[in-house]
């Protein structure tokens, strides 16, 4: 039977990591519009408790958890909260994400940690932990967010550019060791993106204004995307639509990777 509209997540409990704005608020949005309830977690407390007035004040379900995904403490309690909360888990939406604007030789090792501990550690610890409930559940999906520059590389970004690439392929290891149990896991790798995150890196360089027609300059569609461009592909991985969708790579960049 097909489903109808804002009925295509009904009944699944959702985690969604770096809920609090950008990629993350839109997709927790658009997962509570489509009947999921919904865990908003990020470190940003009082960005992601807007973002849950939100979603209730549209009628949805959710809920804000407090969570540094690099920190073990944290991710086993987001994962029991949503548990104990709503009964289970269906959906992990790892898109929590830190970026460093430095090249390898002015990147410090405290950056590099930093990178890789979010936007590496983060993707492992989460599914380490989400993968036992969702079995429980007879299956689930996990939707990591990487980067087309986790597929091609630029100046400037050494870290950022190599714990994307390892997101990559952390979800196609996980897609294989745990495609028997019904769990599938996908990534999505956006391009250049219109969140707090870019926005920063504009701010952060020496010339903003030049850093800015730049990026839009690489892109074919001549423009940045919005958050929820991207929150209907993790809308697309996260429900049975994507059923036979089982360690791919949906690239959502414009054109950016196909040029």
């Amino acid at each position: 039977m097909a489903t109808k509209p804002a009925d295509r997540l009904k009944d699944k409990v959702a985690i969604v990591t770096g809920a609090a704005s950008g990629i993350g608020a839109a997709t927790a949005t658009l997962f509570a519009k489509e009947g999921a309830k919904v865990v908003v977690a990020d470190i940003n407390q009082q960005g992601g408790a807007q973002v849950v007035e939100s979603i209730r004040s549209a009628g949805g379900i959710a809920d804000f958890v407090r969570a540094d995904v690099s920190k073990h403490a944290d991710i086993r309690a987001m994962i029991e909260f949503a548990v104990k909360t709503y009964g289970g888990l269906d959906v992990l939406v790892n898109n929590a994400g830190l970026e460093i604007t430095k090249n390898e030789v002015d990147t410090t090792e405290e950056e590099w940690d930093r990178v890789f501990d979010v936007n590496v550690k983060g993707v492992f610890l989460a599914t380490k932990y989400a993968v036992p409930e969702m079995k429980k559940r007879g299956g689930g999906s996990i939707v990591n967010i990487s980067s087309a520059y986790g597929i091609v590389a630029s100046n400037g970004f050494a870290a950022y550019h190599a714990s994307k690439a390892a997101v990559r392929h952390l979800t196609k290891a996980t897609a294989l060791a745990h495609i028997k149990e019904g769990i599938r896991a996908n990534v999505i790798c956006p391009g250049v993106i219109d969140t707090p995150m870019l926005q920063a890196a504009y701010k952060n360089a020496m010339d903003p204004v030049a850093m800015e027609e730049i990026f839009l300059r690489g892109q074919p569609i001549g423009r940045a995307g919005r958050p929820e461009e991207l929150a209907y592909g993790c809308l697309f991985l996260a429900s049975d639509e994507s059923s036979f969708c089982v360690g791919a790579d949906l690239s959502i960049d414009g054109g950016f990777v196909a040029q």
